[in-house]
């Protein structure tokens, strides 16, 4: 037990060591590629000295690792140079042992690796820094989600799905709490997954800034403003927007051609579709959006989702809001909660990206 503890121990040693060199090769790119040309050169000495442990193939290893760290010419260089010490190497070689092949081979893996290289060199990004920088966007998109903290009495839930399993969402909600008043955006952009990701890392910024700092009855004329100067072609975007006071429970709601609120009357045992009129966000220059007033009592709920977990293409948003009341039906005895993951999972149509939103007033404070 204690011979294997310590070998794990060495392991996650080792590994640190390893991620820590690769940090600093991304950071430093001629120290990368000296040491990435150093290692093709051992390689290289070694399948000559020892052929029977080191195979004219490992020659590919330091290529493959150029087209992860280096930069554009750098890999060029690596390349050409890589190939001309294989072919030395491999013509080194007894005459039975294949050889063009084996050069052919190489030169279709460098050209393979330097055209992926090239399209990320037009982005400024080289090695694997697009993906990470894609990682951190993705994470940055995470973190505007974040629910801001609330009084007790209240819970506040959130559940997002992209379409296609994809981490990236053109559904994205924006929060936040001031004066005692709770004010959430939940945003569709136009597209979907990755295609309306961008957008959505844009927009989740800008509304995220204008939430709470103009009035609740500007924030969605202001978020048209934004979206017109976006100059967008075919782009738009629909809001829900709510504004609650969590002293009496008092709300306005506000939609911009989105699917409208639901409210649970916990006294009555129903459930009322909250209506507010109003078009898309971006295809008007100054639109009017209504309100729809309300209170939350001890016990109530408002829902806010996207059209992703009511509408099919075979199914209108009318039917499918009365199938979301439906499941959230069966979330009653549990005061919803865990209510947004579970509906997103059970309700959220599985072609396009689904969200929701929970506000719930809880019945014993």
């Amino acid at each position: 037990m204690n011979w294997r503890g310590g070998l794990a121990g060495v392991v996650r040693r080792v590994g640190r060591r390893v991620d820590a060199l690769v940090r600093r090769a991304r950071r430093s790119h001629p120290m990368a590629f000296a040491a990435i040309l150093a290692m093709t050169v051992v390689l290289a000495v070694a399948s000559l000295s020892w052929e029977s442990y080191f195979p004219a193939s490992a020659l590919i290893i330091p290529l493959l690792l150029g087209g992860l760290l280096l930069r554009f010419k750098q890999l060029l260089v690596l390349t050409l140079f890589t190939l001309t010490v294989s072919s030395f190497v491999v013509m080194s070689r007894p005459a039975a042992l294949p050889k063009t092949g084996f050069v052919l081979v190489l030169g279709v893996i460098g050209w393979i690796v330097i055209t992926n290289a090239k399209v990320r060199n037009q982005l400024g990004v080289p090695g694997n820094r697009g993906e990470s920088m894609l990682m951190e966007l993705r994470d940055t998109l995470t973190a505007q989600s974040e629910l801001p903290e609330i009084p007790v009495g209240w819970r506040l839930e959130v559940a997002i799905r992209s379409a296609g399993a994809s981490k990236f969402s053109g559904d994205f909600v924006v929060s936040t709490t001031h004066e005692q008043v709770l004010e959430v955006a939940l945003v569709d952009v136009s597209g979907k997954g990755i295609d309306a990701g961008t957008r959505a890392l844009l927009l989740s910024g800008a509304f995220g800034g204008l939430l709470g700092v103009v009035p609740a009855q500007e924030f969605l004329p202001s978020a048209n403003r934004y979206i017109r100067r976006q100059d967008w072609d075919d782009d738009f975007a629909t809001v829900v927007h709510v504004a609650v006071d969590l002293q009496t429970g008092d709300f306005d709601v506000r939609t911009a051609g989105h699917p409208p609120a639901i409210l649970f009357d916990a006294w009555a045992g129903r459930w009322q579709t909250r209506e507010s009129d109003g078009p898309l966000l971006g295809l008007m220059e100054a639109p009017e959006f209504a309100v729809n007033r309300g209170q939350l009592k001890l016990g109530d709920a408002l829902f806010l989702y996207s059209d992703g977990m009511v509408e099919t293409p075979r199914r209108d948003i009318g039917r499918g809001t009365d199938r979301l009341a439906g499941h959230a039906e069966r979330l009653v005895g549990q005061g919803f909660l865990g209510g947004a993951d579970e509906l997103v999972k059970n309700a959220g149509g599985p072609g396009d990206d689904s969200a929701i939103v929970i506000i719930h007033r809880l019945a014993h404070g």
